[in-house]
């Protein structure tokens, strides 16, 4: 049992460290996504008054793909993710917790096979030495590459989170598992909601 509680409190670690750096993560993808939008910007003016253009279409496609893979384990980390919760609400806390269990394997288990596929794609691109059928010609292999670390830090979260919930799950702690993967509450969305607005208050103050 002791065991079992180091490693429970290991892994917590563990997960707060990934989701700290998933949150820097997604200001990254943020950032990226903001550039993208004002080089869009830029290239509509200069389409508009000159016969050259930035290439926008090809690399904001880039930037929305990589902003994209290195934002989701937040969203999963944040239980952000949609599921449909009408009899969830209704059923025992212990079928809810096993169900829960369930959905993050099925969850895993299909971005393990996303995570081969992009890999494989940006190898066969690297080997192959594939440029974009366009003016760039950009190597697809950088953005394919960028774009498929950020689903192999997808999949090393996911793995964390399933070790967490079911190291929970052998424990009997129902609570736990719903803390890991369980769909929030309202309760839970209206605190971090005050929680986040307290924040916000304290550093307009400050």
């Amino acid at each position: 049992m002791a065991t079992d509680s180091i490693r429970a409190s290991l892994l917590d670690r563990l997960l707060h460290t990934a989701n700290t750096l998933s949150r820097w993560a997604i200001w990254v993808a943020g950032a990226l996504t903001l550039i993208m939008a004002l080089y869009i910007v830029a290239d509509i003016f200069i389409r508009k008054f000159t016969a050259y253009s930035l290439g926008s279409d090809e690399l904001s496609g880039y930037a929305f793909a990589i902003s994209i893979s290195w934002a989701l384990a937040f969203a999963t980390l944040q239980r952000a993710n949609i599921r449909i919760d009408a009899l969830y609400q209704v059923l025992p806390v212990r079928l809810c917790a096993i169900l829960d269990w369930i959905a993050l394997v099925g969850l895993a288990v299909f971005i393990a096979y996303l995570t081969r596929y992009a890999v494989n794609v940006a190898h066969t691109s690297w080997t192959r030495d594939a440029t974009a059928n366009t003016v760039l010609a950009t190597p697809l292999w950088i953005p394919q590459y960028i774009w498929a670390a950020g689903l192999i830090w997808l999949c090393i979260v996911l793995a964390l989170m399933l070790l967490r919930a079911s190291t929970a799950l052998v424990r009997g702690d129902m609570a736990g598992i719903r803390t890991v993967c369980g769909m929030r509450t309202a309760q839970e969305e209206a605190r971090e909601e005050a929680e986040a607005g307290a924040r916000m208050a304290r550093g307009e103050a400050s």
